[in-house]
Parts: structure tokens; C-alpha cells; sequence
């Protein structure tokens, strides 16, 4: 079913239509929410409220952009939402454990078959990518994850992000060389 038919169903309120939605776009939804967060969990608990937030707000949707940019911007915000409410959490068991009140648990990597220190290596490497990313600006972080890790091309970003596409081109840019020397800085201090 194409984009505007899928629409002017939804818009009329059609039942069969939001479940046409949902099978068409969960997965990008998903894999949208995971290349934020790196939890599956969390990124399939974040696709429900992007599509009870499609369900809600389809009758206000203008059309500006596609229907599916439309879903992948509210797909974005949520999920940087989530960031930034973990990371209050976060603050907030760290002033706990301040005061004796320790309750993290450590997390073990699953087992394999594989060298376990190529494993260990590699989830190393992985952590500290993800990390040097969690402090890039956020609209950096936006174009560098949905470029490198979601696949989208700068057009698409641009759409997604609601600018222009020179501007998405200096964001990666940018993210690009702040990454490097966040990077570079740890592998110097850790080698």
C-alpha cells in the first residue's frame, strides 16, 4: 500500500490501517530506536510510543514531508528522550552510591565460542565508540548514527532532521573530526 493511501486511511480511521502501518514500519522503527539506544528492550519499548504518538497525532500530520520521515523524526525524538532520561537517572544513582546506596549490578557479556579476548577486545572498542558518540553535540549524534549506523543518505537526513543538506554534511563532517580526536585522545591515554 503506498504512503498516501496509508495516509488518507489512517486520517478516515479506518481500523485495518493502523495495523498496515505498524507491519509496514515497525522494523525501521526499531532499528531507528536501537541505533540510539543499543537496547533491544528499550528500542522495541520506544517503537510502541512512536506508534501510539502516529496513532494519536495522524489527523494533525500536514504532509510537509513524507509520511515516512514523519514517523523516523518522532522515531528520533523519542529515542533521544530516552537517552536523556537514563542519563538523569544515571546522575541520580550516582548520588546515591555517594551516600552507600549502591545498586548497580555489573553487566557480563554472553558467552561464545569465539577467542575470549578478541571478544573482550572488540566490546571494548564498540564501548568506546559508542561512548566518544554519547558526547558529540546532539544534532551531531543524530546525523552521524542515522548516516553510519542506520545507512540513510544526507538527503534522507536532511528530511529526517528537518534541514538542509549542506548542513547535515558539516554535522557528519564535524562529528567525523570530533570523534577522531576523542578517539585518538583515549587510545593515547590507554595504549
Amino acid at each position: 500500500m503506498s504512503e498516501q493511501t496509508l495516509l488518507k486511511k489512517l486520517k478516515s480511521g479506518e481500523q485495518d490501517s493502523f495495523r498496515e502501518l505498524v507491519e509496514q514500519y515497525s522494523k525501521m522503527v526499531i532499528n531507528t530506536c536501537f541505533g540510539f539506544l543499543r537496547n533491544q528492550e528499550d528500542a522495541e519499548d520506544i517503537a510502541q510510543e512512536v506508534f501510539v504518538e502516529v496513532y494519536k497525532s495522524v489527523k494533525k500530520f500536514r504532509g510537509d514531508s513524507k509520511l515516512s520521515t514523519w514517523i523516523y523524526r518522532i522515531a528520533v525524538t523519542k529515542s533521544l528522550d530516552q537517552i536523556k532520561m537514563k542519563k538523569r537517572k544515571k546522575r541520580a544513582a550516582q548520588l546515591k552510591s555517594l551516600f552507600g546506596f549502591d545498586d548497580q549490578e555489573l553487566e557480563l557479556p554472553a558467552s561464545s565460542n569465539s577467542n575470549p579476548e578478541n571478544i573482550a577486545e572488540k566490546e571494548e572498542r564498540k564501548l568506546v565508540l559508542q561512548n566518544a558518540i554519547e558526547t558529540l553535540a546532539e544534532n551531531q549524534k543524530v546525523a552521524i548514527t542515522l548516516n553510519k549506523i542506520e545507512g540513510f543518505s544526507y538527503k534522507e537526513i536532511s528530511e529526517i532532521m528537518d534541514t538542509s543538506v549542506s548542513s547535515v554534511e558539516s554535522l557528519i563532517v564535524r562529528a567525523k573530526r570530533n570523534l577522531k580526536e576523542k578517539l585518538t585522545k583515549y587510545y593515547k591515554r590507554n595504549l
